[in-house]
């Protein structure tokens, strides 16, 4: 164990973020989401939502800067169905860790799918609430003191 990590960041976990390079994809899936045969590489965090893991890994990861939109939502299949409530809860988590007002993207389910095959990782969650996936874009760290 280390100090200051959170419990829920898995060994395997942090050291996919650690590995992850810049414009690299993490997919965070819901309990719904065909992460196996979707992944080329899977994290399980079964027993947790993407809520919780989504606050954890935001302490470490740092989002794109270079591209407008680095957090992307499935958009529901639907166009008649409601906003579902847990992307408020997304938006939320992302503006505590990063100061620009992003928007989410809303990315079509099979072009989701497609964009998962391709991510680095996807994190496959026990997560229950629905249209929950969500895939963020890694950035670069920035060491302050070099930019003087």
């Amino acid at each position: 164990m280390l100090k200051g990590i959170p419990p829920i960041i898995s060994p395997d976990l942090m050291h996919t973020l650690m590995t992850m390079g810049h414009g690299d994809d993490l997919v965070l899936a819901d309990g719904n989401f065909p992460a196996d045969s979707h992944a080329q590489q899977i994290i399980r965090l079964d027993g947790h939502g993407v809520p919780e893991i989504l606050d954890a890994i935001l302490q470490f990861f740092p989002l794109d800067t270079f591209v407008d939109q680095p957090a992307g939502l499935m958009n529901p299949v639907d166009d008649q169905t409601p906003e579902p409530p847990i992307w408020e809860t997304y938006h939320q988590l992302i503006q505590a860790h990063d100061s620009r007002n992003l928007e989410l993207e809303k990315i079509e389910r099979f072009e989701f799918y497609e964009r998962a095959k391709n991510a680095y990782a996807i994190i496959a969650t026990s997560e229950t609430a629905l249209y929950a996936n969500l895939i963020l874009k890694k950035g670069v760290v920035v060491d302050e003191s070099a930019v003087d």
